[in-house]
């Protein structure tokens, strides 16, 4: 699928107008643009912005990416969410193709999360990450509201302004749980094999893919 012109005057117009907008607003916008259509990919660290979708649209499609590699507390974690929420979480689990590449391996976020992704998404016309500008340098220009052209269809970061600090906020004024591995000093948490606590202070994605020269899996590159 392409964009046409319409689309992409109404992205670049709400891309704009979002810089000073709270994630609630910008929520809006997407239900109201493309009501059931939209998905969630939700790595359940994301329970700042799966509580503010909750709240709006509580049947959203809340997609988890099974790696079969996840921390057996983010399987669990995951479950308990479920229970609160009712939520309507679709899984994916890798192909029989990912079976030779292990986490670590050249493949392995391709087969096991890129994938997977792109087959979740087909039928639906726009997706919601939580991604933010802090969260690294590959991510400091991340668009609030963009034209995915990886996976062709409209992908939007509403807490793409956000700091650690406000996100940290917005847990706890509503009473809202984290994810049981942040206590013990993790701060971005992948697959159990690739995933360490942080490496460089304040670097709080310095712990991911251990070992590798390597800041994305792929999901938010195009």
């Amino acid at each position: 699928m392409s964009p046409n012109s319409e689309l992409l005057s109404t992205i670049a117009e709400a891309n704009s107008r979002f810089e000073s907008s709270s994630p609630g607003e910008i929520l809006d916008w997407t239900f109201e643009h493309f009501g059931d259509d939209t998905l969630f990919a939700c790595s359940f660290e994301d329970v700042a912005l799966l509580h503010m979708i909750w709240l709006r649209q509580p049947k959203t499609p809340v997609l988890f990416l099974d790696t079969k590699g996840h921390f057996p507390e983010t399987l669990s974690f995951v479950e308990r969410i479920q229970d609160m929420w009712d939520l309507t979480i679709v899984t994916t689990e890798p192909g029989p193709e990912a079976d030779a590449f292990p986490c670590g391996t050249d493949r392995c976020c391709e087969l096991r999360k890129v994938a997977p992704l792109k087959a979740a998404l087909e039928g639906h016309s726009a997706w919601l990450s939580s991604v933010k500008r802090v969260d690294g340098p590959t991510r400091t220009a991340m668009p609030i509201v963009t034209w995915d052209e990886k996976f062709g269809l409209v992908k939007v970061n509403p807490l793409a302004t956000w700091t650690d600090e406000d996100v940290a906020y917005y847990l706890q004024s509503q009473g809202l749980p984290e994810h049981p591995l942040w206590a013990e000093g993790y701060a971005s948490i992948g697959c159990a094999p690739m995933t360490v606590k942080p490496l460089v202070p304040g670097d709080r994605r310095s712990g991911r893919w251990v070992g590798l020269d390597k800041a994305e899996c792929g999901l938010h590159e195009s």
